[in-house]
C-alpha cells in the first residue's frame, strides 16, 4: 500500500527545485481530472491500447492517476535523482511494465524509448516547456496525443489566433502540427510551492496532414525573421530572403501586412517556396 502523495513528499524530504522549474501537484483529484478530461476528449476508456511516456514526474501526482487507467506501459523519464526512488516504490507497486529512466528529456528521442502507439504526458517543468514541445511537434506523428501542462501564458501562446499579440512562432508551429485544445486551467494554488502565475493543460493530437519536420524548420526561420521584428512589415523583417517581395505577391500577401496578420497556412506556403 502506498502512502499519501504528502506523506512520500515528507518522508524524501523533497522540496521543489526551482532550478529545475519544479511545482509539484500533489492533490489526486487535480491529477486525475486531468486524465479524466484527456481520456473524454479523446474518446477512449482509458490508456490500455497505450505506451505513456511521462516527463518530469516528481512525486508522482500524475504518475499514479496514469497508472490508474491502465496503461499498456509506462515510461517515466526524470532528471532530479531524489524522485527515481518515488519511481522504483510506484513500479513495485503496479503490475503495470514500467520503465524509469534518470535524464534530461531534451537529449532523449521518445520514440526510440516505447512502442506505437505512444502518448506523452507531463506537468512540463516551466523552464523548458517550449523547447521540449518544440522538439515534440517535429515528431508530431510519432504520437497519438499529448497531453501537456503549461505556464499558462504559453499555453495562451500556443493557442493565439492571427491579429493577436501572443501569436508567433510556437502558435503557428502548433497548429500546423497538431489540433490544440485546452482542458482546464489551474490556479497557483493547486501546486506545492505555489507559483506566481496560473497554469493551463492543453491537449495535442497529430493532423493527419501535419506538416513534415523539413518544413517546420523552413517556418522556424522565416518566423524567426518575420516575429524578431514583428512591429515591422513583412518586406522588411524579411528583406534578408532571396526575392521575397515577388515570392508574397505570388501568394497574394502584401509586403505591408505584419506577421501576425498572417494565418499559419500562408507562412507553411511561403516557407514552399523556399
Amino acid at each position: 500500500m502506498l502512502p499519501s502523495l504528502r506523506e512520500t513528499v515528507d518522508y524524501y524530504g523533497l522540496m521543489a527545485n526551482r532550478a529545475l522549474g519544479q511545482n509539484f501537484l500533489l492533490d489526486s483529484n487535480i491529477t486525475d481530472k486531468i486524465i479524466r478530461l484527456s481520456l473524454g476528449r479523446q474518446n477512449i476508456a482509458d490508456f490500455n491500447n497505450y505506451n505513456i511516456i511521462e516527463v518530469g514526474p516528481g512525486p508522482g501526482g500524475l504518475t499514479r492517476s496514469i497508472l490508474a487507467n491502465n496503461p499498456h506501459s509506462l515510461s517515466v523519464i526524470e532528471m532530479d535523482e531524489r524522485c527515481i526512488k518515488i519511481m522504483e516504490d510506484l513500479r513495485n507497486e503496479t503490475n503495470c511494465p514500467m520503465k524509469i529512466i534518470n535524464g534530461d528529456a531534451l537529449t532523449y528521442n521518445l520514440p526510440e524509448i516505447s512502442a506505437s502507439p505512444r502518448q506523452i504526458i507531463s506537468n512540463l517543468p516551466y523552464n523548458v516547456s517550449v523547447p521540449l514541445l518544440l522538439k515534440w511537434l517535429l515528431q508530431a506523428k510519432e504520437y497519438s496525443a499529448m497531453t501537456l501542462m503549461f505556464q499558462k501564458e504559453v499555453a495562451d501562446r500556443i493557442m493565439a489566433p492571427t491579429h493577436c499579440k501572443d501569436y508567433g512562432r510556437v502558435s503557428i508551429i502548433a497548429q500546423l502540427t497538431c489540433k490544440v485544445e485546452k482542458l482546464m486551467d489551474l490556479n497557483p494554488e493547486c501546486f506545492t510551492p505555489a507559483p506566481k502565475i496560473w497554469s493551463s493543460v492543453l491537449l495535442f493530437r497529430p493532423l493527419e496532414n501535419a506538416i513534415s519536420a523539413e518544413d517546420i524548420a523552413k517556418i522556424e526561420k522565416i518566423t524567426a525573421l518575420a516575429f524578431g521584428q514583428r512591429r515591422k512589415m513583412l518586406r522588411q523583417s524579411l528583406k534578408m530572403l532571396p526575392d521575397i517581395a515577388s515570392k508574397l505577391e505570388q501568394l497574394n500577401i502584401s509586403a505591408t501586412s505584419r506577421p501576425e496578420e498572417l494565418t499559419p497556412q500562408q507562412f507553411y506556403a511561403l516557407a514552399q517556396l523556399f
